[in-house]
């Protein structure tokens, strides 16, 4: 493990200290678990200003193995027909 000195403000440090004696935890293991919440709701780091943006892909979606007249019909077959 290692030792690292921290600044925070007044407030937070009292909220939290507050917030470790109530739970019964040190301030080490307060600010720990708070790292480990921070890791996992932001997992990957943020992507670049300007990078171009793409929707996820899936190879298990799709149409595969229909013709477009089948694709067509499929999807009139599903249309509200007060609506054709």
């Amino acid at each position: 493990m290692t030792k690292t000195q921290i600044q925070v403000p007044e407030e937070l440090f009292r909220e939290l200290r507050t917030f470790a004696k109530q739970r019964e935890w040190s301030l080490a293991e307060t600010f720990r678990r708070g790292a480990e919440l921070l890791l996992q709701v932001y997992p990957e780091p943020p992507k670049p200003e300007g990078a171009a943006w793409a929707p996820p892909t899936s190879s298990k979606v799709g149409w595969k193995g229909l013709s477009a007249a089948q694709l067509r019909d499929a999807a009139f077959a599903d249309a509200d027909p007060r609506l054709v």
